[in-house]
C-alpha cells in the first residue's frame, strides 16, 4: 500500500514538473472536468463588459442554458476602464453577428457564467443566420450589447439605504399629515376630485380642438420663424418711433389731460343747451321740408342764377320776340283781389295793369293766381 502511494506521489510530481517545464502559469490553466465540448474547430470571440465582478477564467459560456464554450482569458480593455473577456466557443454553434452577452449567476451564491443570445428586437429570429451575418472567429461584442444582473450585495445595500433613513421611515409621518389634512375636509376634497374629473372629461372631449390649436400654434411658429428677417426689420424700424413717443411723453400726457377737460366742458355745454338745440332743430325742420319739396327746381335755378340778366340760351321759353311769363299775386290780409282786367287798388304806387286775357288759377294753398300773357 505504501508503495502504491509513493508511486502515485512520484507520478503527480512528474506531471507538475512537466507542466512547469512546458509553461504552466497557474491553476486556471488546468482544464476543468465536465466543461463544454469545444469540438475540433472552436472560434474565439471578445466580449467587452463594464464590470465582470468575480468572473474567473474557465467559467462556462452558455446559449439558452446549454454550455457551448468557456472563458479563456480576462483582461483590462485598451481604454483602461472596461474589462475584456475572450471566449472559446464550439464551432458548430451559430450565432448572429448582432448577438448580445450577459453576465449571469447560476444561483444565489453560485458561480458566474456568460450567456450569449440573439438580439432582443427579433430580427435574427425572423431572418435565418447566413454566413454573411453570423458571429465569426475574432469578432467583438461591444459594451453597448452587454449587461449584467445586480449582485445580491447591491440589492441588500439599496434595501438598507431605503430602510435606514430612507422613505420608509417617513411613511408614518406622511400618513399622519394626510390624515390631519383630510379630517373635516371630506366634502371639499370630494368636490375637488369631482371638479378634477369634470376637467379631465372636458379635456378628453376636446382632444380634437386642443390638437388643432396646437397644430395652428405650430404653423404660426413656423410662419414667424420663416419671417424672422421681416419681423426683425419691423422691430428695428419701430425703435425710432418708440423713442420719439418716449421723448414726447410729457406733451402727450398734457394733451390727454386737456382733452379730458375739454370733454367735460363739452358735455356740460350740451347738457345746458339741450332744450335750445332741440328747439332750433324743430324750427329747422319746415325749412328742410320745403327744400326737399323743391326737388330739382332749386339746383336748376342755381345753375342759371350766375347768368343774370338771363340770355336767350338760358331761358328756353323764349320764342322769337316774345317771352311767356307767369305771375302769382298773393293779396295782403283783408285786401280783396280785383277782378281780371282792372288795376290794383290805390296804394303807395301807381296802379299796375293786369292782363285782360288769361285764366285765373287756384294754387294748392287756396290762393288765386293770375297767369300772364305775352311780353
Amino acid at each position: 500500500m505504501k508503495r502504491a502511494w509513493a508511486a502515485a506521489t512520484a507520478l503527480a510530481c512528474c506531471a507538475v514538473l512537466t507542466s512547469c517545464s512546458g509553461g504552466f502559469k497557474g491553476v486556471y490553466d488546468l482544464p476543468l472536468p465536465g466543461g463544454a465540448d469545444l469540438g475540433s474547430h472552436p472560434y474565439h470571440v471578445t466580449v467587452q463588459f463594464a464590470d465582470v465582478l468575480d468572473l474567473v477564467p474557465q467559467a462556462a459560456v452558455k446559449v439558452g442554458d446549454v454550455p457551448v464554450g468557456r472563458v479563456e482569458t480576462i483582461r483590462l480593455g485598451t481604454d483602461g476602464w472596461t474589462a475584456e473577456t475572450v471566449l472559446d466557443i464550439n464551432g458548430d454553434v451559430v450565432l448572429p453577428a448582432g448577438a448580445t452577452a450577459a453576465l449571469r449567476q447560476s444561483s444565489l451564491l453560485g458561480e458566474k457564467f456568460i450567456e450569449l443570445a440573439a438580439p432582443t428586437d427579433g430580427t435574427a429570429k425572423a431572418t435565418p443566420v447566413a454566413d454573411g451575418n453570423r458571429l465569426k472567429d475574432g469578432a467583438t461584442i461591444p459594451q453597448v450589447r452587454t449587461n449584467r444582473n445586480p449582485e445580491v450585495e447591491e440589492v441588500f445595500g439599496a434595501l438598507s439605504l431605503l430602510l435606514n433613513g430612507g422613505g420608509i421611515g417617513q411613511l408614518q409621518t406622511i400618513n399622519q399629515e394626510l390624515a390631519k389634512v383630510m379630517t373635516g375636509n371630506e366634502q371639499q376634497i370630494r368636490s375637488f376630485l369631482s371638479g378634477v374629473d369634470t376637467l379631465t372629461s372636458n379635456l378628453d372631449a376636446h382632444r380634437g380642438d386642443i390638437t388643432d390649436a396646437l397644430d395652428g400654434l405650430n404653423q404660426l411658429s413656423v410662419t414667424l420663424a420663416n419671417r424672422h428677417t421681416q419681423i426683425s426689420g419691423a422691430l428695428t424700424d419701430l425703435t425710432p418711433g418708440l423713442q420719439t413717443l418716449a421723448d414726447q411723453r410729457t406733451q402727450l400726457v398734457a394733451m390727454l389731460n386737456s382733452l379730458d377737460q375739454l370733454s367735460g366742458v363739452a358735455v356740460d355745454t350740451i347738457t345746458k343747451s339741450k332744450d335750445d338745440l332741440v328747439a332750433d332743430l324743430n324750427s329747422l325742420a319746415p325749412i328742410l321740408q320745403r327744400l326737399a319739396d323743391a326737388g330739382d327746381d332749386l339746383p336748376n335755378a342755381l345753375q342759371i342764377l350766375p347768368t343774370f340778366p338771363f340770355t336767350d340760351a338760358v331761358l328756353p321759353g323764349i320764342k322769337g320776340d316774345y317771352l311767356n311769363t307767369f305771375l302769382s299775386v298773393t293779396p295782403a290780409s283783408g285786401v280783396p283781389l280785383p277782378p281780371p282786367g282792372e288795376g290794383v287798388p290805390p296804394g303807395d304806387g301807381p296802379p299796375m295793369p293786369l292782363p285782360a286775357s288769361g285764366p285765373v288759377t287756384t294754387l294748392p294753398s287756396g290762393t288765386p293766381s293770375v297767369a300772364g300773357g305775352n311780353r
